[in-house]
């Protein structure tokens, strides 16, 4: 018999918990024959009551286990603990907030068993958001796309059940900057994606504002795309050539028309500019350079306060 481990991050979600407990134990039940199951809830440092509901379950579940953190680190930190401590031959990411339907898990199985895939994903193809939101996010997967040798599927969720195979290839990468999207398709293995509709949280608000998912975004473009240095090389290199051509510029109406330039505006406009590529330029440079610092560092993704 077939054991699957279900990682589940938690952040202030008290009033999701018992509902997504109560839906996938439904699912779950109508595949107990072939499967074992166990539930790992992450506790990212909730502030509310999510630790105390989590250890609920845990008392009238033995199949549930729960790893809690000492501050909050983050999705990606808590999905890395899941990963290095979820058994089974199975493992699936899901989010508490039932945004990722349940009700796919029998068909992602099958997926695995009968036609071999190593990896099952899922793509959320329509969803009520913010038309800001939802330009950006566009617009970050074909950025992304073209700077990275890495394709990564538009609206892909963290949603997917992997073989223990996969599993131990994403643990063996072991980076302190991780984005998972990318990190799930830089290790290969054949993998299927399936469509689903969005839906609206079970309960509760996100936790990811605007400024969070364009700094999310940004990690992910420096952690698996050196496009962005060489821009700053290539613009760099403009700045120079359009700077020689307007001393030329310069020089030569000097010596055929007589007399300088007219006046320290113009000059003054040519400064700025090239001040303001090279900042551009040093900016890209320095994220780079800070994400080499934290990893020189060597320190844990995460430090746990408790687990049972």
């Amino acid at each position: 018999m077939k054991n699957i481990g279900l990682i589940v991050p938690c952040y202030n979600e008290e009033q999701s918990i018992g509902i997504f407990y109560d839906a996938v134990e439904k699912v779950f039940n109508d595949i107990k024959e072939n499967y074992n199951h166990e539930y790992w809830f992450i506790n990212d440092g909730s502030s509310d009551n999510t630790l105390d509901k989590i250890k609920e379950l845990k008392k009238a579940d033995d199949n549930v286990h729960f790893i809690s953190f000492s501050r909050n680190f983050g999705k990606e930190a808590a999905m890395s603990a899941g990963l290095n401590n979820a058994q089974g031959d199975y493992i699936a990411v899901m989010d508490v907030d039932l945004q990722d339907p349940p009700s796919l898990l029998p068909k992602m199985i099958k997926y695995i068993r009968d036609e071999n895939y190593d990896c099952v994903g899922c793509i959320q193809t329509s969803r009520k958001q913010n038309p800001i939101r939802a330009f950006l996010s566009s617009s970050f997967y074909k950025v992304i796309n073209w700077m990275s040798d890495v394709e990564i599927k538009q609206n892909v969720r963290d949603y997917r059940l992997m073989t223990r195979q996969y599993v131990d290839a994403v643990i063996s990468l072991k980076e302190y900057n991780r984005f998972s999207k990318g990190m799930f398709s830089w290790v290969g293995f054949k993998t299927k994606y399936l469509e689903y509709k969005g839906v609206s949280r079970a309960a509760g608000e996100t936790h990811w504002s605007l400024y969070q998912l364009l700094e999310y975004s940004l990690e992910g473009i420096i952690d698996f795309s050196d496009v962005p240095l060489k821009m700053a090389t290539w613009i760099g290199v403009l700045s120079c050539i359009i700077s020689i051509l307007g001393m030329l510029f310069v020089v030569i109406r000097a010596l055929l028309f007589g007399g300088a330039v007219a006046g320290w505006p113009s000059l003054v406009s040519i400064i700025l500019f090239i001040g303001g590529v090279q900042l551009f330029c040093l900016g890209i440079l320095g994220n780079y350079v800070g994400k080499i610092h934290l990893e020189s560092k060597h320190r844990p993704q995460y430090i746990i306060k408790e687990k049972k």
